[in-house]
């Protein structure tokens, strides 16, 4: 049996509480979906919230919204599927434009499905 001092004793155990916390912290916080994990990888660079709130904006309602995340993905040669137009534009609705989303198919799509629930799905 190795014995170790109290100091070092009192340590290790401040340390085993400071990671106990961290992991319980990070449990915590909500998983991002897949579009804003997409937006954030190819798109945040380059457009701001000044791009969204813009008065001359192209996205005025669901459809356009949907057509301008498929023209700038293609534009970039992102070769998204379908569903990560939708999961992208669904994104930038629920944080910038919060426009009325029509019965387009979308309502079956699982909202704000978390990444690896989605990567899983596709398998």
């Amino acid at each position: 049996m190795v014995l170790i001092g109290r100091p070092l004793c009192h340590a290790l155990a401040g340390a085993a509480l400071v990671l106990a916390g961290a992991a319980a912290a990070a449990q915590g916080a909500p998983v991002p979906g897949r579009g804003e994990l997409l937006y954030d990888t190819h798109c945040r660079a380059c457009h701001t919230e000044q791009l969204h709130w813009r008065d001359k904006r192209a996205a005025v309602d669901w459809r356009r919204l949907k057509q301008e995340v498929q023209r700038w993905q293609a534009a970039a040669r992102l070769s998204w599927s379908d569903a990560d137009v939708v999961a992208v534009a669904r994104h930038l609705n629920d944080t910038v434009y919060h426009l009325p989303q029509t019965d387009d198919g979308v309502a079956a799509l699982p909202p704000h499905a978390p990444a690896a629930a989605e990567v899983r799905a596709a398998r």
